[in-house]
This record gives C-alpha cells, sequence and structure tokens, in this order.
C-alpha cells in the first residue's frame, strides 16, 4: 500500500464543513480498506486515539476494539472519562485493563527516568500484545499517527512513538485515519465526531503519565500526591477561566522532604511544584505569570487537602534551560 501523504495544497481543516468532509472522506476510506475484517485500537484517552477511535465506530462500528489500558499513571478520573464515552456514550468494543500493580510493581525502586520511560513503554506493550493475542480474527491495528509524527520522524528528530514494537506475530497491517492532520485540525474533526470538549482540547500529557511527574522511584503514596494537587490546578485552572488559555499546566512532587506544622504539629512532607506554561512549537517555552491571589489559593487548597505535602512551590523556568517535564 502506497504511503499517504499529506497533500502540498490541502486547505487546513478549521470549520466544521471541512472536517465533515474530512470524516466523510475517511469513512469512504476506512470501509474500503478494512472491508468486513477487526480492527483493534489502543485507546489512552488521549486526543488523537480517541479521534480516531470514533472516527472508526462511526464507519466500522462493532468491527473495531478498543483496548484501554490503565496503567495506574492517568491523571484523576481519566480512565472513567474513557469508559462513560465510549464504552457507555459511543457503544464501543471497550476492554478496560487495569494494570496498576503491574506496572506499579515493575517500577518499585527505579530512580533512572530513562530506565522508568523504557520499563512504562514496555510493559505497556506486553499488556496490549497479550489482550490482542485473545481476539480472533484482528487484522488491523488503528493509531492515532499525525502529520508531525511522520514529519518528526523523517527529519530523525524523534522515532515515530507509534509505529513499531509489537512482537511479530502481532503482524496487523496499520489504519491511520489522521495522519495527514496538524493537531490543531484533530481537535476540530474530534468536536465533530461529538467527543467531549474535555478530552478533545485536553493539554498535553506524557505517555509515561505522571510516572515523569514523581520524579525519583515512584512510590504510591507520592504518586496519589500527584494527582491530586494535579487534580486541585486542573480544577482552579478551569475556575479561574485558564483552562483554554494557558497551554499546559501540571504538578510535579520530587522525593525529598522537608519539615513544616499542621494543626500545632511538627510534620515532614513533600513540597508540591506547580508549572504553567505556554508555547507555540515545544522548542521554547515562557511561563504564564498567575495572579497572586489565585497562587494564594492554590497554595492553602494542596496544602489541607492533599496528605503528604507541606509546601507549594512556583516554578518560574522558561525553556530553555528548563525543559517541560522534570523527566
Amino acid at each position: 500500500m502506497a504511503e499517504i501523504r499529506r497533500p502540498d495544497d490541502m486547505a487546513r481543516i478549521t470549520t466544521p464543513e471541512l472536517a465533515d468532509a474530512f470524516i466523510a472522506e475517511q469513512i469512504k476510506l476506512v470501509k474500503e480498506q478494512v472491508g468486513d475484517k477487526k480492527v483493534l485500537l489502543a485507546l489512552s484517552g488521549g486526543v488523537d486515539s480517541s479521534v480516531v477511535a470514533a472516527l472508526l465506530i462511526k464507519a466500522i462500528g462493532d468491527q473495531l476494539t478498543c483496548v484501554h489500558v490503565n496503567h495506574g499513571l492517568l491523571r484523576k478520573g481519566e480512565p472513567e472519562q474513557v469508559i462513560e464515552v465510549f464504552r457507555n456514550q459511543m457503544k464501543a468494543n471497550l476492554i478496560y485493563v487495569d494494570a496498576t500493580d503491574r506496572f506499579l510493581d515493575k517500577l518499585a525502586g527505579v530512580t533512572d527516568p530513562e530506565e522508568k520511560r523504557k520499563i512504562i513503554g514496555g510493559e505497556f506493550i506486553e499488556v496490549f500484545a497479550e489482550e490482542a493475542r485473545k481476539l480472533d480474527g484482528v487484522e488491523f491495528l488503528a493509531q492515532g499517527t499525525i502529520w508531525p509524527d511522520i514529519l518528526e520522524s523523517e527529519a530523525g528528530i524523534k522515532a515515530h512513538h507509534n509505529a513499531g514494537g509489537l512482537p511479530e506475530d502481532l503482524n496487523f497491517e496499520l489504519v491511520e485515519p489522521v495522519r495527514i492532520l496538524f493537531k490543531d485540525e484533530v481537535r476540530v474533526v474530534g468536536v465533530q465526531l461529538g467527543l467531549p470538549e474535555g478530552m478533545v482540547y485536553r493539554q498535553p500529557f506524557p505517555g509515561p503519565g505522571l510516572g515523569v511527574r514523581c520524579p525519583g522511584a515512584i512510590t504510591r503514596d507520592r504518586l496519589e500526591a500527584v494527582r491530586e494537587s494535579d487534580a486541585i490546578l486542573r480544577e482552579e485552572f478551569a475556575k479561574n477561566g485558564l483552562a483554554g488559555k494557558v497551554w499546559q499546566y501540571f504538578t510535579v512532587v520530587p522525593d525529598f522532604r522537608s519539615t513544616g506544622i499542621t494543626d500545632g504539629k511538627r510534620t515532614f512532607a513533600w513540597p508540591c511544584i506547580i508549572r504553567a506554561i505556554n508555547t507555540t512549537d515545544v522548542m521554547e517555552v515562557t511561563v504564564e505569570h498567575l495572579d497572586p491571589e489565585l497562587i494564594d489559593h492554590l497554595v492553602k487548597r494542596i496544602t489541607t487537602e492533599v496528605p503528604g505535602i507541606n509546601r507549594v512551590l512556583f516554578d518560574y523556568t522558561p525553556k530553555p534551560p528548563a525543559t517541560v517535564e522534570y523527566e
């Protein structure tokens, strides 16, 4: 099959009409490619895989099986949202795998960031492959590959994160319905497919999830502190009209403790670092300066509502010299 490329003269998809035309064309192409065969999709809950899932449900219905692997490193409420949207609302064939213990047991005591990433990536492929082998008659693998993935892979900037990695016995043909789209176009298409705004416009989230926001060896209690503090930050940004305005915002809970006082008693607990940033190309990143009253409110909520945290710090560092994530 010839590789599909984005036409040089393709108009940017910015309107519902253009999105509808793209969806109709892709439904036709997917039906031609797949016929009556079955398709498998790893559904992370991220923008790209969610849009591919919604498009394929429209095109081939129950010929699609989605596998959502919860590695225990997702944000608060995300696995529940995937189940609600795809299984309950869109009536998809959804296999939900809670592999939290499996991932966290493998990560126990591992401090090196690259080693953590390798374990998370490798284990994800293992779990997905195990689920794939349980299914009969699957000949296609759907992926949320988008045009920047292809360009970066061709330029040698990074390995194409979607393609490859599966064991040889799972020799699927790829279905990549959004591969010629840029991220902003994928979002417009997602809205037209009826996905919730919170899923379509969610901020970027790293593959290893909260694993890279829990520096050092991941422990369950510190991971929970990251998850809870992140949920408070997201809630407050939404309340204050910052959710769509700031490109990315999250919390980090590093692996060191400091002394503090809670209810008149000495504590020895972690700090929580808030990062809020803007960018157009991710090569350079500027810091969003928050209203001091909002920072005060975040400090109060996080230190009183999240067990194990007694300080809140704000990261003012742009990129360069800092990267977006801590690991």
